[in-house]
């Protein structure tokens, strides 16, 4: 397997290594394992999908995440369920976090093949509760980064407050798999002669022109990061 470095003297391998969790049972060909191609998909994304369980019941929470190199951190309220139970838990949570885009509409002649042009990430593993000032000061400004690159060091920190009321929890990316689809319908050969249209319908993300606040004082131009988009 092909190495990549990471510091000075240290290699780890260039792909996660899949595990029965991360092996997918249908569509096995999709499947990836690839550290650039992981990245890439968590790092395009805004919103996560958490899932753990909590009273014997499985529950999804939708939330804003960030990732530094092999490690992803989400954040939310100290009261929020899953970030105290995170710090409840010994040796910590454990979670399935999710990312996914959908890239474009497949249609196909038979209901049955109709489908979805996507990039999907699936995470396994123990959340844990961050405690460390600097590791937490470093996971929120990944969290700010990751919205709009450049935005920590044009906003103010988080004050002692805020820093209080704001619960982290990390997750290695240790257990990960990535999903992809690509391509035109999968029609059976009898249905190819049909008189229905068939094709992909791409979606597209894009960023409209950023609207200043009401309040926002005169002579604040917009920013070069926020051009840049």
């Amino acid at each position: 397997m092909p190495e990549t470095s990471t510091q000075p003297g240290t290699t780890q391998p260039a792909a996660y290594t899949p595990t029965d969790r991360t092996v997918p049972t249908r569509a096995k060909e999709r499947a990836a394992y690839d550290h650039e191609l992981v990245h890439s998909i968590l790092d395009e994304g805004y919103v996560c999908h958490l899932g753990f369980v909590r009273d014997g019941a499985p529950v999804v929470l939708p939330t804003l995440y960030g990732r530094v190199g092999r490690r992803l951190y989400v954040h939310g309220s100290t009261g929020s369920r899953p970030l105290r139970m995170t710090g409840q838990a010994d040796p910590g949570l454990p979670v399935c976090l999710t990312v996914t885009h959908v890239d474009g509409l497949v249609l196909a002649r038979s209901a049955f093949h109709h489908s979805i042009n996507y990039r999907s990430v699936v995470v396994h593993g123990i959340a844990h509760e961050v405690t460390d000032p600097e590791e937490r000061r470093t996971a929120l400004d990944a969290l700010v980064d990751h919205v709009v690159p450049g935005r920590s060091y044009d906003s103010r920190p988080a004050n002692a407050k805020e820093l209080a009321a704001t619960a982290v929890i990390s997750l290695d990316l240790n257990e990960v798999s990535a999903k992809v689809r690509t391509g035109g319908p999968n029609d059976d050969r009898e249905d190819l002669t049909l008189p229905h249209w068939t094709g992909v319908v791409p979606l597209t993300k894009g960023y409209g022109t950023p609207i200043p606040a009401d309040d926002l004082a005169s002579g604040i131009e917009l920013p070069d990061y926020l051009t840049t988009l």
